[in-house]
């Protein structure tokens, strides 16, 4: 069959776009995965605290505590706390008032993050299994206390995919001070393929690394297409299937992101409403505010799971964390400083435009603060040690209760007495919310079917909506 020029060029224009279309339909038909029922929530961005954020002095008001200032803890056990030193109950240092609507108890030291208590979900009954912070920190984020499993954003990658060929499912966004304990094996796939291990965006006009060669590659394209031609065929040849396939499309992605990434990484248009409400142009907030904005344009863009940390390395001095061992004032009042308003203008841009009716923020921390002082038993110090016995987290956006309150811990906020949740109750919430049930999310691994749950947890109905 031969074309004239006519007909040539009009299969140009249509043919080639219809077998495109043809070939994105296909793939989308048998290969993406899909939601186990109909989702409240399409994507999720996670505002992880590093060093444990005292729920005593923001999210859990206890007039009791502040009654019971200076005088000893009323039990006979021995906390478990990481210093062992058990100091006199100290009052919190910030004031705690009515917010909103719905009258949330919100401490001053979060103000603009208090302005959106009707849109919040505060959850005052989180336990952890360790107050140790490695080990709690893979544990809210994988569900085990050690690496090796894959992180929440991994599992939802890997549960839904990506709305997007051209970025990853799950991005990470570091406090620019440096990563934490850990590293990249916080945000680690684990066992699942490497295409749903999350992706570190830095700081700066080349948010990842080594994402273009040094020196312009000639027939770059040629050589791909050669190379995915020669893995084909090893593939087919060796049994490596599903492990090379998944380093190919790792490639893949890396090839179509040397497009997207500069561009949604360029808020030098940003306008300058929008430089304010992020604080872009303070020095405290710039950092942390330059990485809302970009988790907005990240999830605008299709991204999955957006996470950012606030807080660095645990070890140092200044410390560059939440773990206010030395004074609460003076550790809470630096890192508050950097994320409220940034968090607020989240909170604000994702309403306004739409976005937090499907889309889940979680603002989550290691542990809490104990309600006794870090220091000798007849003295009230200015630090509180780690408290796994209950803390607070809040939830926002997509299929929840806002402006709620649910569990509680004691008169002076030691322990989670009413509802206490595991993170494995928190994550298959958050699986529930995105659509996916936890018991059937699993992965054949070393003669095991895995899931994030691991053989535990329950979706927590009354957070839900």
């Amino acid at each position: 069959m031969t074309l004239s020029r006519r007909e040539f060029n009009n299969f140009a224009v249509t043919g080639l776009g219809t077998a495109a279309l043809l070939h994105l339909l296909g793939r989308d038909a048998t290969g993406a995965p899909k939601p186990h029922f109909a989702p409240k929530a399409k994507r999720v961005v996670h505002i992880t605290l590093i060093g444990g954020l005292s729920h005593l002095d923001s999210f859990d008001y206890k007039p009791k505590l502040t009654k019971l200032h200076g005088k000893k803890l009323d039990t006979t056990e021995t906390p478990d706390t990481f210093f062992g030193q058990f100091g006199l109950l100290r009052q919190p240092d910030w004031k705690f008032k009515p917010r909103g609507k719905s009258g949330l108890m919100v401490s001053d030291l979060f103000p603009h993050i208090a302005e959106h208590a009707d849109d919040l979900t505060v959850i005052r009954s989180m336990t952890a299994d360790s107050a140790n912070h490695t080990p709690a920190l893979y544990l809210g984020n994988s569900g085990f206390q050690f690496s090796g499993f894959p992180s929440v954003g991994s599992w939802a990658s890997y549960g839904l995919g990506c709305e997007t060929d051209e970025l990853p499912a799950y991005v990470v966004l570091p406090d620019p001070r440096g990563q934490p304990n850990g590293g990249a094996s916080i945000w680690s796939s684990g066992f699942l393929p490497a295409e749903h291990q999350g992706v570190l965006f830095q700081p700066g006009p080349s948010p990842v690394r080594e994402l273009f060669p040094k020196e312009p590659q000639p027939g770059e394209a040629d050589g791909r297409e050669l190379l995915k031609k020669m893995n084909e065929v090893h593939a087919k040849g060796s049994g490596a299937g599903d492990l090379l396939s998944a380093r190919m499309r790792s490639y893949e992605l890396a090839a179509r992101m040397q497009l997207a990434v500069p561009a949604i990484a360029d808020i030098s248009k940003e306008t300058k409403e929008s430089r304010e409400l992020y604080g872009l142009d303070a020095a405290a907030t710039r950092e942390f505010g330059r990485n809302c904005l970009l988790a907005r344009r990240l999830l605008e863009k299709g991204v999955r799971f957006v996470q950012l940390f606030s807080g660095g390395p645990i070890a140092g001095s200044p410390r560059a964390s939440w773990d206010a061992h030395e004074s609460v004032k003076e550790n809470h009042t630096l890192e508050a400083g950097m994320i409220d308003q940034p968090v607020a203008a989240l909170l604000a841009d994702l309403k306004r435009t739409g976005l937090l009716k499907d889309t889940l923020v979680l603002f989550t921390t290691e542990f809490g603060r104990t309600p006794f002082a870090q220091s000798g038993p007849d003295i009230v110090g200015p630090g509180r040690d780690h408290n796994k016995y209950g803390f607070s987290v809040w939830m926002a956006g997509a299929g929840l209760k806002p402006g709620t309150v649910f569990g509680a811990t004691d008169e002076v906020g030691w322990k989670a007495v009413e509802h206490p949740l595991t993170w494995h109750d928190f994550h298959a919430t958050v699986l529930h919310l995105l659509g996916l049930n936890h018991e059937k999310l699993t992965f054949y691994h070393n003669g095991i079917h895995r899931r994030l749950t691991n053989v535990h947890g329950e979706v927590v109905k009354g957070l839900l909506a």
